[in-house]
């Protein structure tokens, strides 16, 4: 039986990695912050691992007798003035450090699709100076890029209860989302391959005009729907570089950029973004409970 670690594993991918993991038969060590967010996945995991991510102190017999690290670390939203380089790069250092020390085998990340077209942006920069370090690697080593989650297309939905859908572009660039139970999955059922590399999207292709009025249709109200030329989405996002913090020009760089280019990856899952939609309309202020991998 192969060992796994999870490390975020109580961020919104890594919870489904723990639970379709321990579904596939694999024992899962499963590494959080606090003992407190971990008893979010307590059921499914066979040890729990309390550390720091940025302090490889916190770390010591991490990876031991692990044969297989996945790792979905990475900022989301900027907390404890930590940076990019701070997370996505250096904690997944830390971690392959640790890794090759004891003796894994493989090494698993889940970086981002189009990074390549993205290195501006000081989030994939440090993603991919990682990804670099990993290929660099002793380890056997597998990036995996999703398109962007299910769970990243509700705040058109967000916007869409408020009245009015707003687009970088016109909404012509095309997306093919995926729910992170179905990226789990396909992750997990990953491991044994000898692939280096995957492009990872969901079953359906949508433009995000199409995203936008299928979030009207859902709520059953009129489709209101704006598209800011790009020219003044470049002026934008250039000033918010000079004005603001990087917890809010960082978040807003990235959707930017992604939102008006294509993102498309090979199509996995069976789980639908209308089915999603309706499960969010039907828990207004909350996540359905379909997001949430753990029964309560």
């Amino acid at each position: 039986m192969k060992k796994i670690l999870v490390a975020g594993a109580t961020g919104y991918l890594g919870q489904f990695v723990v639970k379709a993991s321990k579904a596939k038969g694999y024992w899962v060590r499963a590494l959080g912050r606090s003992a407190e967010k971990l008893a979010s996945v307590e059921v499914y995991a066979d040890e729990l691992f309390v550390g720091e991510v940025t302090d490889p102190d916190s770390l010591n017999g991490l990876c031991d007798g692990i044969d297989v690290v996945f790792s979905s670390v990475g900022i989301t939203r900027q907390k404890d003035g930590l940076t990019y380089k701070d997370v996505d790069y250096q904690a997944n250092s830390n971690l392959l450090t640790i890794a090759e020390a004891s003796g894994v085998s493989k090494f698993m990340y889940v970086h981002v699709l189009n990074a390549e077209k993205l290195r501006h942006i000081a989030m994939i920069q440090a993603k991919q100076a990682f990804v670099d370090e990993l290929r660099r690697s002793t380890l056997e080593d597998m990036v995996i890029c999703p398109t962007g989650f299910f769970s990243d297309m509700e705040e058109l939905l967000s916007m869409a209860r408020s009245g009015r859908v707003y687009l970088f572009g016109d909404g012509s660039s095309r997306i093919n989302p995926i729910h992170g139970a179905d990226l789990a999955e396909f992750c997990v059922g990953a491991i044994d391959s000898q692939e280096q590399h995957f492009d990872v999207g969901g079953p359906e292709v949508f433009t995000y005009r199409e995203i936008a009025e299928l979030a009207f249709d859902v709520l059953d109200r009129p489709e209101r729907i704006s598209g800011v030329p790009k020219a003044l989405v470049s002026a934008a996002v250039g000033a918010m570089r000079w004005l603001t913090p990087a917890k809010v020009f960082g978040p807003v760089e990235f959707m930017a950029s992604v939102m008006t280019m294509d993102v498309i990856g090979e199509a996995h899952g069976q789980r639908r973004l209308a089915d999603h939609f309706r499960n969010c309309a039907r828990s207004i202020g909350s996540k359905p409970s379909e997001d949430h991998p753990l029964p309560v």
